[in-house]
């Protein structure tokens, strides 16, 4: 601490002025307790004589006397002109280890709780210079110097100071408003800001809407192989998992027309655009059939479109939820993946009864949201800052999209088979021959680079990797496409 006086003395030194022992001894005792204890460490300085009796209400030559007693015993050291310190070299009683207690927190509580081994965090850390993901964007695209613009104008502005002394779930309306209008032109969904809820992330929308929509015992159905934080995040709210065939075309609607007519489904949680892992689209037959599944059957969509915005060849197919006419999906999104992680949001889109139940739970979970990274961002999309950053990041996206499509090709064409995404920010990879994924992530992390466990799928009839180049340079992609070569030599496949 920067001053003896800020020590919070009275909360360790308490004096009973019935007692038989001195006032002064009293006081000594708890100080000799709090150095012990770690309270006060060695060479910390001790208030003034004058300012600890006024803190205590005892009078200044009972503090006195208090130093005078701690310097006899070796707990403290005065020093001319600069004050009382307590001793670097503490103490010690004859034929005993230093007197010294160390003050260790609890490892351990005292009273049972419930422990979730669905939500152990999955994601690992390592040292390795070169690491594979499932698909992010690349920080280092990210122009700094325009977010920073945007939002120390907001700090400064005098207007948006009352904004920052309450709390605010409901975020700012204006960014909303922006929001709405920027999906309506983009994705063509007709909605205005009260079909709109704001979140810190996608993992975030569906945990409220899974705490709203899911029951014990309830029924998911995703795709047989589909994104694990969204499994996790159902299975936690007491839901079983069910799964569906996925192929070129998407999930496989004839099987999960099957699926409902032997039992009830609540939720079908779908990413349509590019399925996660395998980047494959829905298509325009499956998504009109999906719907009419659920108008029959009566579960709910849960579309999450995590990455709409990253589009090359083509025109992308709109969203599920332009086409809904009953009411049966629940759509979620991020806004400004390009931009730095602290400067991304989610949203949930939903029509308005549902949106307002929404909201309370918001409201338990996020109470203070962050209006001013919202009108930061709304402004931001007004001004068409969002537009150009994202154009100038989609043109590198689509030449590394090029560089590693012929990397792959070139370097692991004999062991694997892929096809070139028409957007997003992966690959999907099969190996022609079976092998053991995390044994090849092993010798991979000999050479430097790190493959996490989520991008890997390996199942009896599966040897599949979705394989992220965004947030990879070229000579990033050149030295992990080599070092995965390398790596599947070492297997003689």
């Amino acid at each position: 601490m920067t001053s003896p006086a800020e020590i919070p003395f009275k909360s360790f030194i308490q004096i009973d002025r019935k007692a038989e022992i001195p006032v002064f001894i009293q006081i000594a005792n708890q100080l000799i307790y709090a150095i012990q204890r770690n309270l006060l460490l060695p060479a910390t300085k001790l208030p003034g004589t004058r300012i600890l009796s006024d803190l205590l209400h005892v009078h200044r030559n009972t503090i006195t006397a208090v130093y005078n007693e701690l310097y006899a015993q070796g707990w403290v050291e005065i020093k001319p002109n600069q004050g009382t310190f307590v001793s670097a070299e503490l103490p010690q009683h004859e034929n005993q280890q230093k007197t010294v207690l160390t003050n260790h927190y609890p490892s351990q509580t005292g009273f049972p709780f419930r422990r979730s081994n669905l939500l152990d965090n999955p994601f690992e850390i390592t040292r390795c210079d070169y690491v594979l993901n499932d698909g992010v964007p690349d920080v280092r695209l990210t122009q700094v110097d325009d977010i920073a613009r945007f939002y120390s104008a907001n700090m400064r502005r005098s207007s948006n100071r009352k904004k920052m002394g309450y709390y605010n779930q409901d975020g700012s309306e204006y960014f909303k408003s922006q929001l709405a209008h920027y999906l309506n032109l983009s994705r063509g969904l007709p909605i205005s800001t009260n079909n709109l809820l704001i979140t810190r992330s996608s993992e975030m929308s569906l945990f409220i809407i899974s705490e709203i929509l899911l029951s014990a015992e309830d029924t998911v159905v995703v795709g047989e192989l589909s994104y694990f934080s969204a499994n996790m995040i159902f299975q936690k709210s007491g839901a079983a998992i069910k799964t569906v065939p996925v192929d070129h075309e998407g999930i496989d609607t004839y099987a999960l027309k099957a699926l409902c007519e032997k039992q009830k489904i609540r939720m079908v949680y779908v990413t349509p655009h590019h399925h996660y892992p395998t980047t494959v689209s829905l298509s325009v037959q499956r998504r009109m059939e999906l719907l009419q599944l659920a108008n029959q059957y009566g579960f709910v969509i849960v579309e999450d479109d995590y990455d709409y915005d990253f589009r090359y060849d083509k025109q992308p197919l709109l969203p599920l939820a332009t086409a809904d006419t009953g009411g049966m999906v629940i759509y979620v999104g991020s806004f400004g993946k390009s931009l730095l992680p602290g400067f991304r949001t989610g949203f949930i889109v939903a029509p308005d009864n549902l949106m307002r139940e929404m909201r309370k739970y918001l409201g338990i979970i996020d109470r203070q949201g962050d209006i001013l990274m919202e009108q930061a961002l709304g402004e931001m999309i007004e001004d068409g800052v969002i537009h150009r950053h994202l154009k100038k990041s989609l043109k590198i996206y689509r030449e590394r999209r090029e560089l590693m499509t012929d990397l792959l090709t070139e370097n692991l064409g004999e062991y694997l088979q892929f096809e070139k995404p028409a957007g997003g920010l992966a690959f999907w990879l099969t190996w022609k021959k079976p092998m053991n994924l995390l044994k090849l992530s092993q010798q991979c992390a000999k050479s430097n680079l790190f493959i996490p466990k989520t991008i890997l799928y390996q199942t009896h009839h599966l040897t599949g990797m979705r394989l992220g180049f965004g947030s990879m340079n070229d000579s990033e992609m050149k030295a992990s496409t080599g070092i995965l070569k390398m790596a599947c030599k070492e297997f003689n496949l």
